[in-house]
């Protein structure tokens, strides 16, 4: 793929096109190409990670939401978080909608989005990909914009769409991220959990998640939590993921009402220690 790649920058594409097919036949050199083709604009797209978020936001927020949602859709979400928090509050909750819902994109749908694009940034913006955006990508994004977008998009989504809102607040913190929580917030959590459902989270957790849990309890409880968990024999990973995702939904109340502290999350320079 590597020597593809060169030759398509030496001679252009029909050249490349041309030594392919004489070495390996027209099938296999489609299929070289199609590939060489897709990383090179998807090179494009992440020019976008290296200019000034308030340059990109200035520029795209005139375009349709759907042109917006395509090219963030393209960006690492932790690069288009600040993009997104900087939208207008509708815009926000639109484009939002748009990343969780977008399926495969065409080729030919891309290259007209580079064709009306390029003239205006001197990147390039396109990309064959089968697989962009979707509930994950906004879930990763909310993570990390600011509480007030985080609020908007997801007060929005509740209202007009509860199940996809849901889908994203399922994704946006997962059971293992309960390492991010500092101590006084895990002292927290655990009392709002049921011991019997600690022991089977934990049934399937890390080594590292279990002794979070086990260091922000007394020895007792830990002691007795070890034990249910070692008497407690094969358990359906189903069953574990239910458990996990009522811990997950405790924390998720919990920060929402501000009684605990998710690290790295949007909004921390509001917090006086």
């Amino acid at each position: 793929l590597a020597i593809a790649h060169q030759y398509v920058t030496q001679g252009g594409l029909d050249y490349a096109r041309e030594i392919l097919e004489s070495a390996l036949g027209p099938r296999k050199a489609k299929e070289i190409l199609e590939k060489v083709q897709q990383t090179i604009r998807t090179t494009g797209f992440n020019l976008l990670e290296n200019v000034d978020p308030k340059q990109i936001v200035n520029f795209i927020q005139k375009e349709h939401p759907q042109t917006i949602a395509l090219l963030l859709a393209h960006m690492e979400p932790k690069n288009a978080a600040p993009i997104v928090s900087a939208l207008p509050q509708e815009l926000q909750v639109d484009v939002a909608t748009r990343i969780a819902t977008m399926e495969s994109i065409s080729p030919e749908t891309l290259d007209q989005v580079e064709e009306v694009l390029v003239s205006q940034i001197k990147s390039l913006f396109g990309g064959d990909v089968s697989e962009i955006g979707g509930v994950k990508a906004v879930a990763e994004m909310l993570n990390s914009v600011d509480r007030g977008a985080e609020k908007n998009i997801l007060g929005n989504l509740e209202r007009e769409n509860p199940e996809l809102a849901t889908e994203i607040k399922n994704l946006m913190f997962v059971f293992e991220d309960v390492l991010l929580l500092d101590d006084r917030s895990m002292q927290r959590v655990l009392k709002e959990i049921d011991t019997k459902d600690l022991s089977m989270a934990l049934k399937g957790a890390s080594e590292e998640l279990q002794e979070k849990f086990f260091r922000n309890m007394s020895s007792r409880a830990a002691e007795m939590i070890r034990e249910d968990m070692e008497f407690m024999g094969p358990i359906r990973l189903k069953d574990v993921e239910e458990v996990q995702q009522r811990i997950v939904d405790v924390i998720r109340r919990l920060e929402e009402d501000g009684e605990i502290i998710i690290s790295g999350r949007g909004g921390d320079e509001d917090i006086v220690v």
